[in-house]
């Protein structure tokens, strides 16, 4: 109980969000890409940000101190969660695909790098909880 109250009021639930999304977002590029010849294959995409925005927008600050109040803070967002969808916007008469290959592989360098900084910025946060833990901090 006291360790998911310490976390919670870290950024370790947020950036572990960000990295499953971007680990859901890494599945449906190479989903793409593997179907890039394959006709009538629709293209994959996963929607976050615009979900953990309205949520980020709609969230009350403050601290919940009893478990059967109402939750505040950063649990709205934890509630917030990734969707896998088809892009049905380009309908496909001819039986070819809507996959772009030059924007996939840019969409997958994009969510690499993204993902690569979240892992980076957990991995900082985990020792700065470890250091606060031991009773040190850097100077």
């Amino acid at each position: 109980m006291i360790k998911n109250f310490i976390l919670r009021q870290t950024n370790v639930p947020l950036l572990s969000k960000a990295l499953d999304v971007y680990s859901l977002r890494s599945k449906a590029i190479a989903s793409n890409i593997a179907n890039v010849n394959t006709p009538g294959y629709k293209r994959k995409f996963v929607t976050f940000e615009e979900k953990l925005q309205d949520a980020v927008d709609k969230t009350l600050s403050g601290l919940r101190t009893n478990e059967h109040h109402l939750p505040v803070g950063r649990q709205r967002v934890q509630e917030v969660r990734p969707t896998l969808e088809e892009d049905d916007s380009t309908i496909l008469h001819s039986g070819a695909n809507n996959v772009n290959i030059d924007q996939e592989i840019v969409e997958q360098v994009k969510n690499e790098i993204r993902f690569v900084y979240g892992a980076r910025l957990l991995a900082k946060n985990f020792g700065a909880l470890r250091a606060s833990i031991k009773g040190r901090f850097d100077q």
